[in-house]
């Protein structure tokens, strides 16, 4: 069974507001996530250090168990808050996260008994669009904090890391959107645009 983690509450310097909070196409791009991944979640919850903006989801929330560790305190919190075996951990400002890819991650993990699933790009590991055994991962990544280490990938060595393939990637996303992000306003008009003309019950 698997855990959705998604991860909100940003600084988001370069929007100036909170991502997640932003409309896209008239909600909350927050919600947005939440509808998409929500069938092939066992249960879905948000890691935010602003809590109170995320009641209205009606979802469990979760602050940082560890401050002022980054990226690699934020996916400790997500992992370590999952209540299911296998957990997906998704950036809030994927207004295209794939469904389809991390249930296929999420299956690569138990055909293969392997730790982590994850996609590689040319621009390096996309952590936040992976799947992770928890069982495995938390330890390792509480050793990684604890030698004061800050990459969010440092503990990858301690565990069994499988690297999606670029053909794995176009079987599973074949438009090449999962891991599009929106940083700036002109980023979420593009994705709003571009979600106008692709956007249907059977994409979602």
């Amino acid at each position: 069974m698997l855990t959705v983690v998604i991860q909100a509450g940003g600084q988001s310097t370069r929007m100036g507001r909170d991502k997640a909070l932003l409309p896209f196409l008239g909600q909350p791009l927050i919600k947005r996530l939440v509808a998409r991944l929500t069938p092939i979640a066992a249960e879905i919850i948000i890691t935010t250090n602003r809590p109170a903006d995320y009641a209205f989801l009606g979802l469990p929330l979760y602050v940082d168990k560890i401050t002022e560790r980054g990226a690699l305190g934020g996916l400790y919190t997500a992992i370590e808050a999952a209540s299911q075996p296998k957990v997906a951990v998704v950036a809030c400002d994927m207004p295209f996260a794939s469904p389809a890819l991390l249930q296929f991650q999420s299956n690569l993990l138990d055909s293969e008994s392997t730790d982590v699933v994850i996609p590689k790009t040319d621009l390096g590991y996309e952590p936040l669009h992976a799947v992770y055994r928890r069982e495995a991962c938390l330890p390792a990544i509480e050793q990684a904090i604890r030698a004061d280490q800050w990459k969010v990938i440092s503990w990858f060595p301690q565990v069994r890391v499988r690297v999606l393939s670029a053909d794995e990637l176009t079987q599973n996303d074949p438009r090449g959107l999962a891991f599009v992000n929106v940083n700036t306003p002109e980023e979420l008009a593009r994705a709003e645009d571009l979600a106008r003309q692709i956007d249907s019950p059977s994409s979602i």
